[in-house]
């Protein structure tokens, strides 16, 4: 399986791109034990970093909340116990969405947080119809950050959070040293030493980081979220720079 290039094909009107097929194939195999090893490959940070990006998520008990690329629902739970949102969590990959229901239902969570099948850059819903929107780990794998952005913030009331958790590359020179060697070898071989599926995750992961960053800086992205009536918009980088929790609120004019 090989990656998709800066030139790959826009999305069509109704259908994924190659990017998303991508995406789909990378982690179609990974549900069973997603939870568990991306905490160990993040060695305990991956955690840490969604409940701080929920923390940021204002909503009312009972407002409804948007999951975007809810994968396993680690965040949806969250949303629920933490926020006492009702939440939808909405994936492309039914493999996860079914992971995602089963946790959900061994939670006894079904009357709190619903699953939908798609993408983030055509949500199917009416405009400005959640209190907030969450999405992780979403943008490096759309043909066009900046029209997500905007599609997400759509779907969002005026005055609404709208909160992202990615994965940074860190500033310091000697964090960044730490962080290239982690992802260039150790990433991998621990993946490799899980599974296929993971070995393949490990290998990719990493340059995946370093292009985004080269195509889009941090500070790009922070303008796109602006672009797209996003106010107030912050970031906290996470555990030395390896991880950035994004927010802000949307425009009520």
């Amino acid at each position: 399986m090989s990656a998709p290039s800066d030139g790959a094909p826009a999305a069509p009107p109704d259908g994924p791109s190659e990017r998303n097929r991508f995406a789909r194939l990378l982690f179609a195999d990974l549900p069973s034990g997603y939870d568990r090893l991306a905490e160990a490959l993040s060695f305990g940070q991956n955690g840490r970093w969604r409940r701080f990006m929920v923390s940021r998520v204002e909503v009312s008990a009972g407002g409804r909340v948007l999951d975007v690329a809810t994968g396993t629902a680690a965040v949806a739970v969250d949303l629920v116990r933490r926020r006492g949102a009702s939440v939808v969590g909405l994936d492309q990959s039914e493999e996860m969405v079914r992971t995602g229901v089963r946790r959900v239902r061994e939670r006894d969570l079904d009357g709190s947080i619903r699953f939908v099948l798609g993408r983030g850059e055509r949500l199917p819903f009416p405009d400005q119809t959640f209190d907030a929107v969450s999405f992780t780990y979403l943008l490096r794998y759309v043909d066009d950050p900046a029209a997500t952005l905007a599609e997400l913030a759509r779907v969002l009331r005026p005055g609404g959070t709208l909160a992202n958790l990615e994965f940074h590359v860190p500033d310091n020179p000697v964090w960044r040293l730490v962080w290239s060697g982690y992802t260039r070898w150790v990433l991998p071989a621990m993946g490799r030493a899980a599974s296929p599926a993971w070995g393949e995750v490990g290998r990719f992961l990493g340059p995946n980081i370093r292009e985004f960053y080269a195509r889009l800086p941090l500070t790009d992205q922070l303008a796109m979220w602006r672009a797209a009536g996003i106010g107030d918009v912050r970031a906290r980088p996470m555990s030395f720079g390896s991880g950035v929790v994004v927010w802000g609120r949307k425009s009520r004019t």
